[in-house]
This record gives structure tokens, sequence and C-alpha cells, in this order.
């Protein structure tokens, strides 16, 4: 059984990501460190390749060689990538109309992250917005969809067991109306990271506004158009051009599985 969290739930995960953030347990501890334990995170992930494989092809449908030719190997690289970049990335000096002025751009992190993930591409959903977020010093609230929870809850297993200390990401499975609409609302998160629908992206801005004008980010649904130009190199009278042009749309259309299609992002559905 899978725990369905509500309002009380997200306080206690917002309270222990402030906490963790405030402490400067993760936001302070040297780009080095944080670098290194989030290797350790995407080898972990690597190690359980298996397993999460298992995990979103069950409860997403989707044939399980997807997950561990792809969606794995790009969440393993994701966490390696942004890891990589922590102590790569460097502030700046900006130009001043004056020698006796000093003007400094200064990255920093935000604070106490909300992040909520659709069901279609799960773990690789949670890494493209945990690892920039993590990598970059914030403590996380993450909420994946209702229906695809296992992967999550066990990124924050092997999240603590790399050594992401305790309050840094918190994974909260429920309901969108119940544990969704609580991260999009709570007055103690800094910024909200949205990927879905459209109508509940509007709600979560309306959310953001109403509450703490809250950062959001949103990732929303849409109808993606198959372009074909005419400089495709296909002869109009070859039916294998044609032919073989008819099979890209194809498989754009229907990757990776008929079923969810319309909710595809990367669905050339028109």
């Amino acid at each position: 059984k899978i725990a369905s969290c509500d309002q009380r739930d997200v306080d206690l995960a917002v309270s222990a990501a402030r906490a963790s953030f405030e402490s400067g347990v993760w936001s302070n501890l040297p780009p080095i460190e944080r670098k290194d334990i989030l290797l350790r995170f995407a080898t972990l992930i690597e190690q359980h390749t298996l397993e999460l494989a298992v995990y979103d092809s069950v409860e997403a449908g989707k044939v399980i060689r997807d997950n561990l030719e792809g969606d794995v190997p790009d969440t393993v690289r994701c966490f390696q990538y942004h890891a990589e970049a922590i102590n790569k990335l460097y502030d700046q000096v900006a130009p001043t109309a004056s020698d006796k002025s000093l003007g400094l751009i200064r990255r920093e992190p935000v604070g106490v992250v909300g992040l909520i993930v659709p069901w279609n591409f799960p773990l690789l959903m949670a890494a493209w917005k945990l690892a920039p977020a993590l990598a970059t010093g914030n403590s996380v609230v993450l909420k994946p969809a209702e229906l695809t929870s296992l992967s999550a809850i066990r990124l924050g297993a092997l999240a603590v067991e790399a050594g992401i200390p305790p309050g840094v990401l918190n994974v909260l499975p429920g309901l969108g109306v119940n544990a969704g609409a609580a991260v999009a609302q709570h007055d103690d998160i800094d910024m909200v990271g949205f990927t879905g629908s459209t109508i509940v992206g509007r709600s979560i801005l309306k959310a953001a506004a109403e509450s703490n004008l809250k950062r959001v980010s949103l990732e929303l649904g849409g109808k993606s158009p198959q372009i074909v130009f005419d400089d495709n190199n296909c002869d109009d009278d070859d039916d294998d051009d044609l032919d073989r042009i008819a099979d890209h749309v194809m498989s754009a259309v229907f990757f990776w599985n008929q079923s969810v299609r319309k909710f595809n992002c990367s669905c050339g559905s028109r």
C-alpha cells in the first residue's frame, strides 16, 4: 500500500525541508562535497536500474526495455551532469559606471522547492526537476503522480543512502487535489515546479498568486505538430520514400504506448 498524503503531511515535509535549508547542512555544504554526494546518488540509481525500471513499467504500463535503455540511464546521466556542474559554474562581476564601485552577481539557492511530476515518465521527470534543485543547494518536497509513486519513493531511500541529509529530499505520494494543491498553496514553499496539464498549471499559478507569490516553473501539455518539409529528399513518385516518412510519423504518434499517446508530451499528434 502507498500512503495518500494530505495537508498535514505536506506541512511536516515543508517544515523538515525548511529546517534542513536554514541549518545549512545542504545549502551551505562545500560545492565539491555536494557534487560527490550527488554522484554517489547517480551511482546508486544505476546499480538499481532493473528495480526502478520494473516500478515504472508496472505502474505506467511502459515497455520495460524503454526504461532499461532510456529512462533509467537518462536519469543517471541527468544527476551526473548537474553534479559535475556544481563546482564549475561561477558567479559574476557586473560592469559598473565607476572604478570605486563593485557589482557582484551571486548565485544562491531559492530555498524550499515543491516539485510536482507526471506519470508518463515518472523517474526521468523527477530527475529533471530534482537534479538541478538539489545541485544548487535547495531543499525539496517532491510530489509524484498518484498513479506512479514507487520509483520516486525508492529515490528518496537511495538519496539517504547516498548521503543527502535528512529533510533535504522529501517524497510525498498522494492525490493532486490533496497533496499537490497543498504544495502549490503552501506559504513556506519558495518555488514550485510542475509538469502536467494546462488546466492544472493554471490552478498552480493561481495558488502561487493567492499565497506567498512563490516562483513558478511550468511545463504544460500541448498538441505537438509533425512537419514534413519539401526538401525531405523524398521522391513523390517513390512509395518507399513515402512509406519511410509515414513510419517516422506513426512512430512519433504512438511512442511509447498507444493507450497514453494523448498524454505524452513528445507525441506528434497532429
